[in-house]
């Protein structure tokens, strides 16, 4: 994109970083450990690896006076690391960066926040071999392999959620921070062995009036769990930073 290159890749996993730099036209550098990029000159630093990643580097990459765009957005329904994120940030003028993800809507919840917002609820269905290999799942003898019939996996609040299901519900934390908290958002997951991708449905309700909105989701190629709408959610986030002209909320 005008105005954005990729200057450094890290892994904890370094064949991955080479793995993927080869595989790009233009080669980014592959540092060895994550004080080669705090001490670099890049602007925006673009967490796409777990939230592990986001509790361990989050804050030193802030204080190194970088913008950081978080992925794997279940991290911040830890609300006292969301907090001590965004002081940094404020303090060292940076910005923090969250996708829309692979949920339509967010600028309509986002404007109705404005006012009062009611209930927020979130219904997710995706393909059972996405669950397979959740601790969670695995704990409650659960064998999706076979399964002919839609389950309901979980039912409760976005922040039980996204602990349980860390690398599989992060719209349901990008949908609370930018509504009614995790504690309130109310999620609803299902392995349903009819649909080929991941679908969610937000229904928000509040003064504005109510929105139910349905996405249905391709998933990435290499990672079922993951939807290519938050794939390309990112790149949009980050053309925006070098658009001086800005469309929607």
């Amino acid at each position: 994109m005008d105005g954005l290159e990729l200057r450094i890749v890290y892994d904890r996993d370094v064949e991955k970083a080479w793995k993927l730099v080869n595989s790009l036209k233009h080669k980014p550098r592959v540092a060895l450990n994550i004080s080669e990029i705090l001490k670099s000159d890049v602007e925006i630093v673009v967490e796409a690896a777990s939230q592990d990643a986001v509790r361990d580097y989050g804050l030193s990459i802030i204080e190194a006076g970088k913008s950081l765009m978080i992925m794997s957005v279940g991290a911040l329904v830890d609300l006292e690391l969301y907090e001590k994120l965004k002081e940094a940030a404020s303090r060292r003028k940076v910005e923090i960066l969250i996708p829309s993800g692979a949920i339509a809507g967010l600028d309509t919840v986002k404007a109705a926040g404005m006012a009062e917002i009611h209930s927020v609820t979130l219904n997710s269905r995706k393909p059972p071999k996405v669950f397979v290999d959740n601790p969670y799942v695995k704990s409650k003898g659960l064998d999706l392999n076979e399964l002919t019939e839609p389950i309901v996996l979980y039912e409760g609040p976005a922040l039980e959620a996204c602990k349980l299901f860390p690398s599989s519900i992060n719209v349901a934390a990008t949908l609370s921070l930018a509504s009614i908290g995790p504690e309130k958002v109310k999620v609803k997951i299902t392995a349903d062995p009819r649909v080929s991708g991941n679908v969610h449905e937000v229904v928000v309700e509040g003064e504005f009036g109510k929105l139910c909105c349905v996405t249905e989701n391709k998933p990435t190629p290499e990672n079922p769990k993951t939807s290519f709408l938050a794939s390309l959610s990112a790149l949009a986030t980050l053309k925006k930073t070098v658009e001086r002209v800005r469309i929607g909320t």
